[in-house]
């Protein structure tokens, strides 16, 4: 270790007490971060609404006839608003709080590490928001096409039809949004488990058998309880997990160039002091 290293993690070394003063800090932005953004996304909160029920109105309107969405109790449309707001005000925050995350262990950690994770927290907010995007324009149009195809018209016998209520397809959005946003989070993740030398790309392709059945039981426990949504989350998954091989493996090449560069920089030096 070099003595720029040593004075650049004791000048960043702190006391527990002000390690804990420093978590608070950064709780405290996190908590206003998404206080404000709650009060900004109610007001907005019907025009929020309105573009998550989008895909399941345009579903409706290509089946024709008047269709709606209903609730069964007084305050259910208040605290769907409230729901509302708040989803949205915690994926908005989601920047942000991985900011605070990373400006709280960045001290503890050297130069060169902070320069290394860096492209690290700016993809954890782009994949977030693109696993949100895909279950949103990808997924939710053919699953709701899917599941419309089970109604029935009065030509057929007695009808089926769909009355959704607002709270339970709502949950239901926001849920695979979240469980598509955390899995897009996966090549970050074994990245920085490879970075920190608990993993590498030839264990993951040994693991790749187990990989696939948790990606199902992944999707199992995170989506509703039908084939469809478990299988559109779980095919991303495994896609993702090779995508993460291909990141873990660039990381162990990036880690290799430097021992070479660092023994050959040794070796220079012994050369020169002979």
């Amino acid at each position: 270790m070099s003595m720029t290293d040593d004075e650049d993690i004791d000048s960043s070394r702190m006391p527990l007490m002000d390690h804990l003063i420093e978590l608070r800090r950064r709780l405290i932005w996190c908590i206003l971060g998404v206080v404000v953004l709650f009060l900004i996304c109610y007001h907005f909160s019907p025009q929020i609404y309105q573009f998550l029920v989008k895909p399941l109105a345009d579903a409706l309107h290509e089946k024709g006839g008047d269709r709606r969405m209903i609730f069964t109790a007084l305050h259910e449309a208040f605290f769907t608003y409230v729901k509302v707001a708040f989803f949205a005000a915690i994926f908005l925050a989601f920047p942000l709080i991985a900011t605070q995350i990373w400006k709280f262990v960045a001290p503890g950690l050297y130069r060169d590490e902070r320069r290394a994770f860096l492209p690290f927290l700016i993809a954890t907010p782009v994949l977030f928001f693109a696993g949100g995007a895909l279950a949103y324009y990808v997924v939710f149009p053919m699953a709701w096409h899917f599941f419309l195809g089970f109604e029935m018209t009065s030509e057929q016998g007695l009808p089926i039809q769909l009355d959704a209520k607002v709270d339970e397809y709502l949950s239901l959005v926001m849920q695979l949004i979240f469980a598509f946003g955390l899995c897009f989070q996966m090549p970050v993740a074994m990245s920085l488990l490879a970075r920190a030398g608990l993993l590498t790309s030839q264990t993951m392709r040994e693991k790749r058998r187990y990989a696939i059945v948790f990606a199902f039981i992944f999707a199992a426990v995170l989506t509703p309880p039908d084939v469809f949504s478990q299988v559109s989350l779980a095919i991303p998954t495994i896609l993702l997990y090779e995508i993460s091989i291909w990141c873990v493996r660039m990381v162990e090449r990036s880690r290799e160039k430097t021992e070479r560069e660092a023994e050959a920089a040794a070796r220079a030096e012994e050369e020169a002091a002979e």
